[in-house]
C-alpha cells in the first residue's frame, strides 16, 4: 500500500470485466489511493457495507446486480448513502447518464476513459466528500456546543428567574416593612402630638373653669352688697357715677359674661376629650370602640381645613349615622384610616380651588358625606365617606391603593396614605376597603368592618 494512501483516501472499484478492474486498480494505486476491487455487485455490497470506502467507481452492466441496483441499495442504507458514487460505463446514451444521476451518482465517466480524467474526477469528488465530512463533523461539534450552550443558558435563565423572584419578594417585604414603619411613625407622632396638646389644655382649662365658677359666687355676693349699699347709702354723687358706668347693665351683663366663659371652658374641655379619643394608644388586642366618636374627633382635628378661606367656600359635612356605633377594633389605627380618607377629600377641594374662582365654587356646594350602615345579615358595618369632587378615572381607581402611587404633585404626596389605610382595614381588621368613583361626579370610599 502506498504510504500516501491514508491521506488520499480509500476507493472501491466495482467492475465485472477483469481487465477493466485490473486497469483501474493499478491506475489508482499508482496515484496513491488505497484500492478495494470487487468483481460483482453482490460482493461489493457486502464489502462496502462491512468497511466503508471514501469513494466508489461503479460499472453499470454487470450480471446479477447491475450498477444502478447496487447504487440504489447503497443509497437506501444510512451508513453508505453519503459515499460518492462515480459511474464508469460504456453506455453513452443520455438516458443512461440521466438514470445514473437519478439513482444517486455524483458523476459519470464514459468508456473508454482517459486515465487523467479518471484521476481528476476521483480527486475532485474525494476532496468534496472529505470537505463535506469535515463540515458535517464541524456542524456536529457546533450542534453539541449549541446544545451545551442552550442548556447553560437555560440554567442561567432559571437562576436569573429565581434571583428575580427572590428580589421581588425582598422588595415586597421591604415595602411592607417601610409601610409598617411609616404607619407606626405616623401613629406615634400624631398620637403623641395630639395627646400632648390635649394634656396641655387640661391644666389651664381646669384652672380657668374653677376660677369662673368661684367668680360667679363672688360676684353674686358683691352684687348683693352693691344693691344693699345703693339702697342704704344713696347720694347724688354715687347715683351720678352709677349712671355714668350704667351699673344696672353691668349687674345684668357680668353674670352673662361669666356664663359664656363657662360655656367656652366646657367647649374646650369637649375638644380636649375628642383629641384624647383620636390619639388613644392601641393595646395588644382589639377593644370595644365607638367609631362615631372616632369620626367626630377626626373631623374636629380637621375643622380648620373645612372652614372657608380666601380660595374656596367652607366644606359642608353631612353625617348620617346608623344605629350601630361600637365595634371590636384598634381605635388608634382606625382613626388614622378616617384621617387619611377625609384629608384626601379635603385635598380634592383645595386642588379645585386652584383651578376655579371663589365665585364658581359657590355655585356648587363642596360636600363630604359620612354614612354608617349596619349590615346584620353579614354581621358587619359599613362606613361610607364620599365627596362631590372631581372623581377619578378607571386607571387611577385601579391603582389608588398601590404603595407609592400618588396623583398629587411632587413633594405633596407619598403614595402611602391610602395604602396604609387599606392594610389597616383588610389585614389588621379583616375588613374591606373599596372605592367607587366617576369623573366629575365624586368619589366614595366604603369601609366594611366585622362586628
Amino acid at each position: 500500500m502506498n504510504t500516501a494512501s491514508v491521506l488520499l483516501g480509500q476507493v472501491a472499484v466495482v467492475d465485472d470485466t477483469p481487465a477493466n478492474l485490473h486497469l483501474l486498480s493499478n491506475l489508482l494505486e499508482d496515484a496513491g489511493y488505497d484500492v478495494r476491487p470487487f468483481p460483482t455487485g453482490a460482493i461489493a455490497l457486502a464489502g462496502i457495507t462491512y468497511s466503508l470506502p471514501d469513494l466508489i467507481l461503479l460499472d453499470i452492466q454487470m450480471p446479477g446486480m447491475n450498477g444502478y441496483e447496487l447504487c440504489q441499495e447503497l443509497k437506501a442504507q444510512p451508513s453508505t448513502q453519503a459515499i460518492p458514487v462515480i459511474f464508469i460505463s460504456a453506455l453513452n446514451e443520455t438516458f443512461d447518464k440521466v438514470k445514473a444521476f437519478q439513482v444517486g451518482g455524483v458523476d459519470y465517466i464514459p468508456k473508454p476513459f482517459q486515465a487523467e480524467e479518471v484521476l481528476a474526477r476521483v480527486a475532485t469528488h474525494l476532496e468534496l466528500y472529505q470537505m463535506k465530512r469535515q463540515l458535517q463533523k464541524a456542524n456536529s461539534i457546533q450542534a453539541e456546543q449549541l446544545v451545551a450552550q442552550n442548556a447553560e443558558l437555560l440554567h442561567l435563565n432559571q437562576s436569573l428567574e429565581q434571583a428575580n423572584q427572590e428580589l421581588q419578594l425582598n422588595y415586597e417585604q421591604l415595602i411592607q416593612t417601610q409601610l409598617q414603619l411609616v404607619k407606626t411613625e405616623k401613629m406615634a407622632t400624631l398620637g403623641g402630638l395630639v395627646a400632648g396638646v390635649a394634656h396641655e389644655l387640661n391644666n389651664p382649662i381646669g384652672f380657668i373653669s374653677g376660677n369662673v365658677a368661684e367668680l360667679q359666687l363672688n360676684f353674686g355676693d358683691i352684687f348683693e352688697h352693691l344693691r344693699l349699699y345703693q339702697s342704704q347709702a344713696s347720694t347724688p354723687s354715687i347715683d351720678h357715677h352709677a349712671q355714668q358706668i350704667d351699673l344696672p347693665y353691668l349687674l345684668e351683663d357680668i353674670p352673662k359674661m361669666l356664663t359664656s366663659m363657662e360655656t367656652g371652658c366646657d367647649r374646650i374641655h369637649t375638644i380636649s376629650t375628642s383629641l384624647r379619643t383620636f390619639s388613644r394608644a392601641d393595646k395588644a388586642t382589639k377593644i370595644a370602640f365607638n367609631f362615631h366618636e372616632g369620626i367626630d374627633s377626626t373631623l374636629l382635628i380637621l375643622k380648620h381645613r373645612l372652614k372657608a378661606n380666601d380660595q374656596r367656600p367652607a366644606i359642608q359635612v353631612h353625617k348620617q349615622y346608623g344605629p350601630v356605633s361600637e365595634i371590636q377594633c384598634f381605635p388608634g389605627q382606625l382613626n388614622q384610616v378616617f384621617m387619611n380618607i377625609l384629608a384626601n377629600a379635603i385635598d380634592v377641594f383645595d386642588e379645585a380651588a386652584e383651578l376655579f374662582s371663589f365665585t364658581d365654587l359657590e355655585y356648587k356646594s363642596q360636600t363630604i358625606t359620612i354614612q354608617t350602615i349596619a349590615v346584620p345579615e353579614e354581621q358587619s358595618v359599613e362606613i361610607r365617606i364620599g365627596d362631590n369632587g372631581k372623581g377619578m378615572s378607571d386607571y387611577i381607581k385601579a391603582k389608588i391603593f398601590d404603595q407609592l402611587f400618588t396623583t398629587k404633585p411632587l413633594g405633596k404626596g407619598t403614595g402611602l396614605g391610602l395604602a396604609i389605610a387599606h392594610q389597616i382595614v383588610t389585614e389588621i381588621h379583616d375588613g374591606s376597603l373599596t372605592v367607587d368613583s366617576k369623573v366629575d361626579q365624586g368619589t366614595e370610599f366604603c369601609i366594611r368592618l366585622p362586628l
